[in-house]
């Protein structure tokens, strides 16, 4: 049954098609954009149309930028000799926040998943491997603990070790604030293996 008429079913259908975005969260957003003023809706549709039209891939770590080479790689005090492996450009910002990785990034886009049909050949490997004829001493897989992550992980490392390049992988375990007894077996075994001296 249609409650509001075509037109906001149809934003709300739109809506709803986003990652993340319920039925609800679709219906909450769309009665807040038809209760804007107009030309703060006329400036969100044009934002969205500009994001859409400007944004592309840095053509050397192929994160999102609306710049042919990105402000990262772009940036002379960075250290092109450590290569951080991420999976997509949200992971980028989360390591950037701490500010203090002060190497590159390489950013895949995605993740090894047979379940998915998605394989090596789907992910940005091929550029890290060219990215890797140059002057670099170390790559850091920073990839999701998940399974998918993993699978990542061992290929990547696969790939690499024989170039002579340093490979490393991001220890991971127990959360800040967690409680032991709350984890999972392959977490706390993780935390165990990667544990560091006092």
């Amino acid at each position: 049954m249609d409650y509001y008429g075509k037109e906001m079913s149809r934003l709300i259908q739109q809506l709803s098609s986003l990652p993340g975005i319920g039925a609800k969260s679709a219906q909450r957003l769309a009665f807040h954009i038809v209760n804007m003023p107009l030309e703060q809706a006329k400036t969100l549709s044009e934002t969205i149309l500009d994001a859409r039209e400007h944004i592309c891939y840095c053509k050397v770590c192929c994160t999102l930028t609306d710049q042919e080479i990105c402000p990262i790689c772009s940036d002379p005090s960075r250290d092109p000799g450590t290569i951080m492996v991420v999976e997509n450009t949200r992971d980028l910002a989360a390591y950037e926040k701490t500010g203090k990785f002060k190497g590159l990034y390489h950013v895949l886009q995605g993740a090894i998943s047979p379940m998915l049909g998605i394989g090596p050949a789907d992910i940005r490997l091929k550029e890290l491997m060219i990215r890797l004829k140059g002057d670099v001493k170390e790559v850091i897989i920073a990839t999701n603990s998940s399974l998918e992550g993993e699978t990542t992980a061992m290929y990547i490392s696969r790939l690499v070790k024989p170039t002579g390049i340093k490979v490393s992988r991001i220890a991971s375990g127990v959360p800040v604030g967690g409680d032991l007894e709350y984890i999972d077996e392959v977490t706390l075994l993780r935390a165990l293996e990667g544990r560091t001296q006092l």
